[in-house]
């Protein structure tokens, strides 16, 4: 930090197992991925390369070299993985993870019909490659799944060997954990919690209310994904109480009385 602040969060230093923050490259050009990574490497734990747009994104290979020399992992968007897949290709997609010497992988269903059993020994299988991410929640807004099937889900994918489970929200942040209006589900969350520990999860919240939901409700290392790279440093900003949405949040008692700020 630039200088001194009292009654800040702490926040987890990385390499993370916590307040990890997944980014979404959507098809970021060598130098605008050089840029991001000069001013918010720091707060990147692990990015996503959004759905199937490294299938024809150019330069992929300088751009992956760039993430590698930063230590930041990268992995392929579940749609990917699904593509493969659905196509009967899931060796090739193998050896694509080595050809690129990618650390970790995402398991997903979100956008074909997949057995629990057969999505958990993907998993089971990459998880001797590689670090697996599984996502659970599907991409169409009309399928709702109830909080026990989440939480059934979520703990079969992990002890198939998950290192986290992806809650989805999509990159605009209007399915699976919320509704078409980008509201949090709160119930469906509060549940989950009820049987998965918090660090278990990365919560989609692309949306900066989302975010703001999630910091209140779980501190500021919370694990959050999807987050867009123009919003690092502002989501940094609401995880540490210093954005008008978390100013109060995070201030002592004392500090609260003195200024006649609601506890709540």
């Amino acid at each position: 930090m630039n200088f001194t602040l009292s009654q800040v969060p702490e926040r987890s230093q990385k390499p993370r197992t916590k307040g990890l923050t997944m980014v979404m490259d959507k098809g970021l050009s060598v130098r605008e991925t050089e840029d991001m990574l000069s001013i918010a490497s720091t707060y990147i734990d692990i990015v996503k390369l959004g759905w199937a747009t490294s299938f024809v994104s150019p330069n992929l290979d300088e751009k992956l070299a760039i993430y590698k020399s930063a230590n930041i992992p990268v992995y392929f968007g579940g749609t990917l993985f699904e593509a493969f897949v659905v196509r009967n290709q899931f060796d090739d997609y193998r050896k694509l993870l080595d050809k690129y010497e990618l650390t970790h992988a995402e398991v997903s269903d979100g956008s074909i019909e997949m057995p629990q059993d057969v999505k958990c020994e993907y998993i089971h299988t990459l998880s001797k490659q590689v670090t697996v991410l599984s996502e659970v929640g599907s991409k169409d807004e009309n399928k709702i799944i109830p909080p026990y099937k989440w939480i059934q889900l979520i703990k079969s994918e992990l002890q198939a060997g998950a290192w986290k489970v992806i809650g989805e929200a999509r990159e605009s942040g209007n399915v699976g954990l919320f509704r078409a209006s980008g509201e949090v589900r709160q119930g469906l969350v509060e549940e989950i919690l009820t049987e998965i520990a918090f660090e278990d999860m990365i919560w989609e919240a692309p949306q900066k209310s989302q975010q703001v939901w999630f910091v209140k409700l779980l501190g500021a290392n919370v694990n959050l994904g999807n987050i867009a790279p123009s919003e690092l440093i502002p989501l940094e900003t609401i995880r540490l109480g210093l954005r008008g949405d978390t100013f109060n949040h995070f201030l002592n008692t004392k500090t609260k009385q003195k200024w006649k700020i609601d506890s709540k």
